[in-house]
């Protein structure tokens, strides 16, 4: 029984070793699984990240035209309104006791001009027959003419009046939010004296500070693309609006007006936004994915390449010289053939010569 079971142990040791040799030998034999790509020559662009904020087309700190006493206010801070809708109104008592008094003047000298013209009407038919003196007829004559320049002073005063009965109104001058209500009831106002903030926040721009080196490089068919930092995961296509090609001379840096092709309402104004500019550098070259980069601490910038070698694909190293990176690619400026197909996964550990699998990317990537 101890001989057989030395045996049974010898046997089962020598099983083992010949399974982990097998093992070891497939493991040798087996390819490296990669997913590659092609090198492309197309238009290399610089990419530009700028950060900016959204304004609003239209902000106005509205005011009163006439001084008065609140008498009633219709909106409050965060109310949207249309335009012409009645926001505040003054106290009307005394402005409309004027106006009374004007349209009063009015009817008095409207009814004075017609007794004139009445009686110089009279006169005229009596001059011919002589039974009235002619320099009678010229003084009616020229009482006419006093009457109705008082008649047009007594309108205008009451078109004053009427309009300064009108101006204790304030409406809206475009539909927006009130952003800050500045006074309450009760409250005595004079003109000019801001009241309500109000914003227009169905219609908003970009507005962003960028350096002056960039000013040539930038035009209005310039590719942009722009997230809010309230929500960062979601793009956005934009379009350049404006480029103000004045710069501030402390900052060195212009103005750039861009807006949304799809405006979104959560874009409120006031808000931070960030965005990615395109700029076109007038020249083409070869770009490889980002992916298919890797750098080393002694600097080498390697791209990994497939062959055809005699046993199937094999991994190359190819140190390269690396230009701009946009859009996910990097220019390739020197190290690689045009037509190479560069490997993007699986290419953190290949060693040069080693057999390689070629599979399809990530749909991710």
């Amino acid at each position: 029984m101890v001989v057989k079971r030395g045996s049974l142990a010898s046997l089962l040791l020598v099983l083992l070793c010949y399974s982990h040799a097998v093992a070891l030998f497939a493991d040798d034999d087996k390819s490296t699984p990669v997913a590659v790509a092609p090198a492309v020559e197309r238009d290399i662009h610089r990419s530009l990240d700028i950060t900016g904020t959204v304004t609003a087309l239209r902000s106005s700190r509205l005011s009163v035209a006439t001084s008065g006493l609140v008498a009633d206010l219709y909106v409050d801070s965060g109310s949207r309104v249309k335009a012409q809708e009645l926001l505040l109104e003054l106290d009307p008592e005394l402005a409309q006791l004027q106006l009374d008094s004007a349209m009063a003047q009015v009817e008095q000298a409207d009814t004075a001009l017609k007794d004139a013209r009445r009686r110089l009407e009279e006169a005229r038919r009596l001059a011919p027959q002589r039974s009235i003196a002619e320099s009678v007829v010229r003084d009616l004559e020229a009482e006419v003419v006093g009457d109705e320049a008082a008649l047009h002073q007594a309108q205008a005063e009451s078109g004053y009046r009427r309009g300064i009965l009108k101006r204790h109104q304030l409406r809206a001058p475009f539909d927006g939010v009130v952003s800050a209500k500045l006074t309450e009831l009760g409250e005595w106002v004079d003109p000019g004296e801001a009241v309500l903030d109000l914003v227009a926040v169905d219609d908003v721009r970009l507005d962003f500070s960028v350096s002056e080196d960039y000013l040539a490089d930038i035009r209005p068919d310039t590719p942009l693309t722009f997230s809010l930092n309230a929500d960062p995961g979601q793009v956005f296509n934009g379009k350049v609006a404006t480029v103000v090609p004045v710069t501030d001379p402390a900052a060195r840096t212009f103005l750039l007006r861009a807006r949304a092709e799809q405006p979104d309402q959560r874009m409120l104004p006031g808000m931070s936004v960030r965005a990615n500019l395109q700029l076109a550098t007038g020249r083409r070259g070869l770009v490889v994915p980002r992916d298919s980069i890797l750098r080393f601490p002694d600097g080498r910038v390697v791209v990994w390449t497939i062959e055809n070698g005699a046993d199937g694909p094999i991994a190359r190293e190819n140190t390269v010289i690396t230009g701009l990176a946009f859009d996910s690619l990097v220019e390739i400026r020197g190290g690689l053939k045009p037509d190479a197909t560069v490997v993007v996964e699986g290419n953190e550990a290949l060693q040069d010569g080693q057999r390689v699998s070629v599979r399809s990317p990530k749909a991710s990537r």
